[in-house]
């Protein structure tokens, strides 16, 4: 049985997302370059990206929806189903898991009732979890639409979704301020983040992953203990600092 065309956005939201558009393939010589920009766009108008949204992208490009389809199902970070406000992603690869990351993701899934990629009933919080964060130093991390929320327990995790679902202010542990799920999709498809202090934040490596650039500068290394549920880290001494800083 042949598939019905997808339904077209209304006819404001068309036009709003049309000026939108060009103004993203512009930036590109060949238009089809812009397709990654516009999946983003059009996920920012309904949290993940439809029939409707694939549809939008293939006409404005010259593409077949099948063109399309492929590349909005082969990047994780395309939604294909209607996700919450807020993306809660747990990192569950080696060191997270081993650092706590299994038993956060376990946790919250009982807490919040939900399972991998499924969305809390109240429409605020997706649950995932994240096979790398790229930043491990910070062991166990979790990332709510893409913001760092590092050296995380069940309990601190736990704390922060219940924040998130209750409307109350949380902020990142470092990088830019946190925004809705469509607010971040927007950023990402290349419009200007008007978060105040977001142009001056960044995310920064951690001491650990600095070790190896430390020694080849023959810097002496130091032991990190980590911060947990709010206590602030401690730069110690490495045992030997001075003799392998001499």
């Amino acid at each position: 049985m042949p598939q019905l065309p997808a339904p077209d956005y209304p006819a404001d939201v068309r036009a709003r997302l049309e000026a939108d558009a060009k103004d993203v393939i512009a930036r590109y010589p060949d238009s089809r370059s812009a397709l990654l920009p516009l999946l983003h766009l059009t996920q920012s108008e309904e949290g993940y990206v439809s029939r409707t949204g694939m549809a939008f992208c293939a006409g404005l490009l010259g593409l077949t929806t099948a063109e399309v389809t492929a590349v909005a199902t082969f990047y994780s970070m395309y939604r294909r189903a209607p996700s919450g406000d807020y993306q809660v992603g747990v990192c569950t690869n080696t060191l997270c898991a081993v650092m706590g990351g299994d038993a956060i993701f376990d946790t919250l899934k009982e807490h919040l009732g939900v399972g991998n990629n499924e969305t809390t009933e109240d429409g605020r919080i997706t649950l995932e979890h994240i096979e790398c964060n790229a930043a491990c130093d910070f062991a166990p991390v979790v990332m709510v639409n893409w913001e760092f929320f590092d050296n995380q327990t069940p309990q601190s995790a736990t704390r922060l979704v219940d924040d998130l679902r209750a409307g109350r202010t949380v902020e990142p542990t470092r990088g830019a301020p946190l925004c809705t799920y469509k607010e971040t999709a927007r950023i990402l498809a290349g419009f200007p983040d008007e978060r105040p202090g977001a142009v001056e934040a960044t995310g920064g490596a951690g001491p650990a992953s600095l070790t190896g650039l430390r020694l080849a500068r023959g810097e002496a290394p130091q032991r990190v203990v980590r911060p947990r549920d709010g206590d602030h880290p401690q730069d110690e001494p490495h045992p030997g600092a001075a003799e392998e800083g001499e």
